[in-house]
């Protein structure tokens, strides 16, 4: 650089900088682009089956605050997502609704993206019980979460005493109201309405909520046969089921020693005398409103002449000393059917 003034060779030096500082400076503060790969973009709507989403960042910025949403929420899931600097891994569970559903990528300073998922029907019934693989729970802790909320709440009904929602006129209404509630999303507006004797224990089910899946409010099986897609129109399922119908197509049996009885299991009884020959009680183990190691049931009478019926509850000591010897729970009373468990826990025996 002989003959160049200094000064001019700092000057030019310093442009230089400067350009480069703006260059990066711009490049900082512009938004980054994800880059995105989904392993397989199409899941069997079964409720647990997952795919994984790989994020990473354009300019290798940190994805701070990185998001992963979804447009319908029922209809698939975010099972976990872990963020390390400028990359990430989630994975996203179907749920049980077969469709499609976009799934929105946001963080700070990155262009939005969004992907589709899609979920094609599942039609399977391994046990080829009527019930369809999707409305099984799979996961032991969704099977617990069932058998506390739907214990807590035909307690809870039994406290209720007078005030009992007007649809819980029978043993099988109580069932029914008990084992549908029990599957649906707990939030504070249920909560308000929901009149608990206890506070829950457990979270919600995640694989589905009622009434978020194929078949709609239509969740109890009415027919013989095993599951077909057909039967998500044909009137194989509905919202009302008596308690002949519960015990034969929505349960199977565990055996008629009451041992082997779990809480949320039923117990049921065929008396060839009377109206309403067919009865159930549920089984709720120990109380979830009044701490101690004595067990319980808990069943609606059903009405009696000019009587509505009532809700009661016995300890299983009272159980098996009850006066009229055909509502004992003990093999020797050709009256009672067995202990009996949901097909939807069947496998977690």
């Amino acid at each position: 650089m002989r003959g160049v003034p200094r000064w001019l060779a700092v000057v030019a030096v310093l442009a230089i900088a400067t350009a480069v500082c703006a260059f990066t400076v711009r490049r900082a503060m512009a938004p980054a682009a994800f880059v995105t790969q989904l392993s397989d973009a199409a899941l069997p709507a079964d409720g647990f089956t997952s795919t994984e989403l790989k994020i990473r960042s354009s300019n290798r910025r940190d994805l701070v605050g990185l998001k992963v949403e979804f447009e319908t929420p029922h209809r698939a899931a975010l099972e976990s997502l872990s963020v390390q600097g400028s990359s990430a891994t989630a994975s996203l569970r179907a749920g049980v609704a077969p469709g499609e559903t976009t799934v929105r990528i946001t963080a700070p300073g990155f262009v939005p993206q969004e992907i589709i998922l899609r979920m094609t029907p599942d039609g399977g019934d391994a046990v080829g019980d009527g019930t369809p693989d999707f409305l099984r729970l799979h996961d032991p802790a969704d099977r617990l979460a069932f058998r506390h909320w739907f214990t807590l709440l035909a307690e809870s009904q039994y406290y209720r005493s007078k005030s009992l929602p007007p649809e819980v006129d029978d043993c099988a209404a109580l069932l029914r109201f008990a084992y549908r509630e029990a599957l649906r999303q707990h939030d504070t507006a249920w909560a308000r309405t929901a009149a608990l004797a206890a506070p829950p224990s457990d979270g919600d089910i995640q694989q589905y909520q009622y009434p978020y899946t194929p078949l709609a409010a239509a969740i109890f099986r009415v027919r013989d046969g095993s599951f077909s897609q057909s039967d998500l129109d044909n009137g194989a399922f509905a919202q009302f089921a008596d308690v002949e119908t519960l015990w034969r197509h929505n349960t199977f049996s565990v055996g008629r020693d009451l041992a082997r009885a779990r809480p949320g299991d039923l117990l049921f009884f065929r008396q060839d005398a009377g109206r309403m020959p067919f009865h159930a009680m549920i089984f709720l183990g120990s109380s979830q409103v009044e701490p101690g190691s004595e067990q319980f049931v808990v069943y609606h009478t059903g009405p009696s002449g000019n009587s509505p019926g009532e809700i009661r509850r016995l300890s299983i000591a009272q159980l098996l000393e009850y006066p009229d010897a055909r509502w004992r729970p003990v093999a020797s009373n050709p009256g009672f059917l067995g202990v009996y468990r949901w097909n939807i826990l069947r496998g977690a025996q």
